[in-house]
């Protein structure tokens, strides 16, 4: 991911440093484990983050390059433990340990959905 200015925490009003959101470092995280499962899921599956435990370690301006690797370390029933870390260049930006959680697609659409209709019913 190329860090633009869109990207930096003032954007979007996380602070008033011009360096990459934390949040966009999650999300480069998250693209990383999804590449690495992808091929493993059956049709239908997918994926959603359950827990992240996440560490940064150094800032990266605008104009950065930084790239991410994920490594599934764990399967626990359904859910997936992976080590991910964030690189530019070899300086290590931030690191965390994810837990992914396998969901059949439509039936975990069809409870949210479910859910919320519920949640907007008079009393």
């Amino acid at each position: 991911m190329l860090v633009r200015p869109g990207d930096c925490s003032v954007a979007i009003g996380l602070g008033d440093l011009p360096i990459v959101a934390t949040s966009h470092l999650v999300n480069v995280m998250e693209s990383a484990a999804l590449a690495v499962i992808s091929d493993f899921l059956e049709i239908g599956e997918t994926t959603r983050l359950t827990h992240l435990d996440l560490e940064v370690i150094e800032a990266v301006g605008i104009g950065a390059s930084i790239r991410a690797t994920a490594t599934c370390t764990d399967i626990v029933g359904r859910d997936l433990l992976f080590g991910c870390e964030i690189y530019e260049g070899e300086r290590l930006i931030a690191r965390a340990e994810m837990k992914r959680a396998v969901i059949e697609r439509v039936s975990f659409l069809a409870r949210t959905a479910a859910q919320s209709i519920i949640g907007h019913l008079p009393s």
